[in-house]
């Protein structure tokens, strides 16, 4: 049986092929409301959940909270059991039906709205008796699915040069779903609208790569709220068959390439080369990216920094939210040794920084750029500075300014803004910082820190 993740376990297999482009569509570009950070509490409980959008991603501006797989998955410790469910009931580790909608009508209240990552590409490996209760075989799911209802390819992925075989084979050994049916579509959609119906917002949509964009466009079009926010895992390999431009008419597709390129500036090059980054660098639009530093794979596989990754990982989010392109993930799990392991106490997290939660979402450098990225929404980038290493500095017009100093001295200058003249609270370093009538201050920022101002927060 296939251990191991989803997408990501063949994403970097490069081949050379032509993608074909789809049309885009009428689809949300970025998340829908003012504010677009989602904290992603991989393989936290519901309740869990629901608790820290009270105490933390409410009150810091987070503006979604992405949830691990509500649905009934095999049996097991490790975490990817929740990528291969056996039912659509809400009966797994991380809970049940009742503290799923207590979840999502708590955040609500705090005014987090709930993404659900959501695995329709595939179901399980092999056979047993689900989280819930259910039996089950690889190609049987009593009630749900038959072995009609699955692609006739049931050898694995294998060839990333050819199309049909990323979608209609076996991603890691996973019983692949034909999603070209009628009734899989329509069982599919039925999903999804139960989890609209209890009040979800939107949808990551796990391996969507490996699932024809046509295909999505025909379960979206069943939703009793089309305009439900998706977010589409179509990881990027050069001259692969399957392109993830294709898929941007249903929704936002995840940029991995940014992921991949801010490991490596961030370890071994220059932080001035981020003057242009997004678009210039060959990436996706903007407005239909999500974008992350990390993600519970590639935290994993090596291809990302991760939270082992020291300074580098935590500038590198600060960068991300600091930066206008794409809507920000913060990646937000636990201490692991072996990739393999689930979450610590069942996915239960009763306090940060304990027991193994790393909490990510609520580290003092990351949590306050939330607030900044609020606060300078819609400002272009102006001010741009560097020192032609990796010292760097930019404005988001009146709105705001940031300094990275990844160099290993103290950097000790003045810096030219476009602010109001006044005085600012440094939401990095906790300090009050002067901008004088010309948008000039002075500050000594130690190595491997940064400083943030945003108009509004005058005091600490």
């Amino acid at each position: 049986m296939a251990k191991r993740t989803l997408s990501g376990a063949l994403a970097l297999t490069a081949a050379a092929a032509v993608a074909l482009a789809v049309p885009a569509g009428t689809a949300h570009a970025a998340p829908p409301g003012a504010k677009d950070v989602t904290a992603v509490l991989f393989e936290w409980n519901f309740a869990s959940v629901a608790k820290e959008c009270t105490n933390t991603l409410g009150p810091a501006g987070y503006g979604y909270v992405q949830v691990s797989p509500p649905a009934e998955h095999i049996q097991g410790s490790q975490w990817w059991t929740s990528y291969q469910p056996v039912s659509y009931k809400i009966a797994g580790r991380l809970g049940d039906r009742t503290a799923f909608q207590n979840m999502v009508n708590t955040c609500h209240a705090a005014g987090v709205k709930v993404v659900a990552d959501t695995v329709i590409n595939h179901m399980s490996a092999g056979s047993g008796t689900g989280t819930g209760g259910s039996s089950y075989t690889k190609y049987n799911y009593p009630g749900l699915y038959s072995a009609a209802d699955f692609d006739d390819c049931t050898s694995e992925v294998s060839n990333y040069q050819d199309r049909w075989n990323v979608q209609h084979c076996e991603l890691v050994g996973l019983a692949d779903l034909d999603t070209g049916e009628e009734y899989v579509r329509k069982t599919i959609a039925g999903y999804m609208n139960d989890l609209l119906g209890l009040g979800v917002d939107g949808f990551r949509i796990d391996a969507a790569k490996h699932i024809p964009a046509e295909d999505l466009a025909d379960i979206k079009s069943r939703l009793t709220k089309p305009s439900a926010y998706w977010k589409q895992e179509v990881i990027y390999g050069a001259g692969e068959a399957v392109q993830p431009s294709e898929y941007t008419g249903n929704g936002d597709v995840q940029e991995f390439r940014y992921a991949y390129d801010l490991k490596r500036v961030f370890n071994s090059e220059k932080l001035a080369y981020l003057s242009n980054f997004g678009e210039a660098w060959g990436y996706l639009g903007g407005s239909g990216a999500g974008v992350f530093v990390d993600n519970h794979d590639t935290e994993r596989n090596g291809s990302t920094l991760n939270y082992k990754s020291g300074a580098n990982y935590t500038l590198a989010n600060v960068f991300m939210l600091a930066w206008p392109y794409g809507s920000p993930d913060i990646n937000s799990g636990y201490e692991w040794s072996d990739a393999d392991a689930g979450p610590p106490n069942g996915g239960q997290m009763s306090a940060c920084w304990q027991n193994g939660w790393k909490c990510q979402h609520a580290w003092p450098e990351i949590k306050s750029m939330v607030a900044f990225r609020n606060a300078t929404r819609g400002a272009a980038v102006t001010n741009w500075w560097d020192n032609g290493n990796n010292l760097i500095a930019f404005g988001r017009g009146t709105k705001g300014y940031v300094v990275i100093n990844h160099e290993n001295t103290t950097a000790d200058r003045s810096y030219q803004t476009s602010l109001p003249a006044g005085t600012y609270c440094d939401v990095q370093g906790n300090r009050t910082v002067t901008v004088d009538s010309s948008g000039w201050f002075q500050a000594s920022l130690a190595p491997n820190t940064a400083l943030a101002l945003y108009a509004g927060k005058s005091t600490c």
